[in-house]
């Protein structure tokens, strides 16, 4: 994946059997691409309610902050330098976006520190885990409200289902566009008969296809066209979207207008820049810079920090790290966020500083 937003060093250190078939391991979907140039933006981040996200930044960066409190809104006006792909011709000012609306769903609640986290089937070899395993891996994760599914193979949907608590929703996905159709079949009957759509908070179609280049934006608006429809003929009528990275979004606006809310992953440890205990502002700040992009309600569905491999930059790979990063989420836009990942993913090549199988948080 592609991540943006170096913090200018000066300023601010921040915020499977009878389915649809497929080898675990074509699931490499974490794979991570830092192709960045660096611009220069000035950016407004709007804080709501009680949230006081960036009130906890370091007191270095609180002494260049031009803070305006309106109401129960602080906005919080600093430069940032930030890293974007060679597709991005220009520095952009930006004022903070106005309120956009929730998802058209019933919400979560989760006593965990983020709204939820992802999830995979898969044992260490990439075989499929059986209910048993499912269900011993959800008694650990009964905290998180939401729980997000990147596919359908090893039946994953059918056992979640059954595994899942009754206060928690999914946040399903569709994983090969190849197999649109016969994703979206398997997906309905197991949520008909393991539940009813309204276990379901979302259904993504893919997952940073463009950001992959796998596909183009037109491409994505078909697929989610085609989604839409079919999931629609099944008696889903709740939120659909297609995933990609917050640089992929910013890139190439007009995914804004294909997804029904914006759903985008972000890593603050491929920033190189941020250590643990800034992921949650830094993130903040890719969530504002979406939301003015967009004028769309935003979430970060996947965020988190490795525990083992190496460092990228001032990024430690490590478990005191991790910790620091998710408690830095957690405290300043967890209400928005779906932790990556439940548990290790062994079955991943190491990749790019050898921390692709080390997510996990349990």
């Amino acid at each position: 994946m592609l991540f943006s937003s170096v913090v200018n060093s000066l300023i601010i250190a921040l915020c499977a059997s009878n389915q649809v078939n497929a080898s675990p391991v074509a699931h490499l979907h974490h794979m991570h691409k830092r192709d960045v140039v660096h611009v220069t933006e000035t950016v407004v981040v709007t804080v709501g309610g009680d949230n006081t996200a960036l009130a906890q930044a370091p007191a270095a960066t609180q002494a260049t902050l031009d803070t305006q409190t309106e109401g129960t809104q602080t906005a919080y006006a600093y430069t940032v330098t930030s890293a974007t792909d060679a597709s991005t011709t220009s520095a952009a000012t930006t004022e903070a976006a106005a309120t956009t609306s929730a998802p058209a769903t019933e919400d979560v609640t989760s006593s965990a520190g983020t709204k939820g986290i992802t999830y995979s089937p898969y044992n260490s070899d990439g075989t499929c885990k059986n209910l048993a395993q499912v269900k011993e891996d959800f008694a650990k994760i009964s905290d998180y409200g939401l729980i997000r599914l990147y596919g359908v193979d090893c039946n994953q949907v059918e056992n979640v289902m059954q595994a899942k608590g009754s206060n928690q929703k999914l946040f399903l996905g569709i994983f090969f566009m190849d197999q649109i159709s016969q994703g979206i079949e398997q997906l309905s009957n197991a949520v008909k008969t393991y539940g009813s759509w309204d276990d379901v908070y979302t259904v993504s179609i893919g997952n940073e296809l463009v950001n992959s280049g796998e596909a183009s934006v037109e491409q994505i608006a078909s697929y989610v066209s085609t989604g839409k429809s079919l999931l629609s003929s099944n008696g889903y009528s709740g939120p659909v979207v297609s995933v990609d990275t917050h640089v992929a979004i910013l890139n190439n606006p007009a995914l804004c207008e294909y997804s029904d809310y914006i759903a985008f992953n972000a890593h603050a440890y491929w920033d190189g820049t941020i250590v643990g205990s800034d992921a949650g502002p830094w993130l903040l700040l890719q969530m504002q810079r979406v939301s003015n992009a967009c004028n769309k309600h935003v979430m970060c569905v996947e965020s988190g920090w490795p525990h083992a491999g190496d460092a990228n930059g001032v990024a430690v790979a490590s478990k005191s790290e991790q910790s620091n990063a998710i408690n830095s989420i957690s405290s300043t836009c967890g209400d928005d966020t779906i932790a990556f990942t439940a548990f290790d993913d062994m079955w991943k090549n190491p990749g790019s500083k050898n921390v692709e199988q080390f997510w996990g948080l349990f």
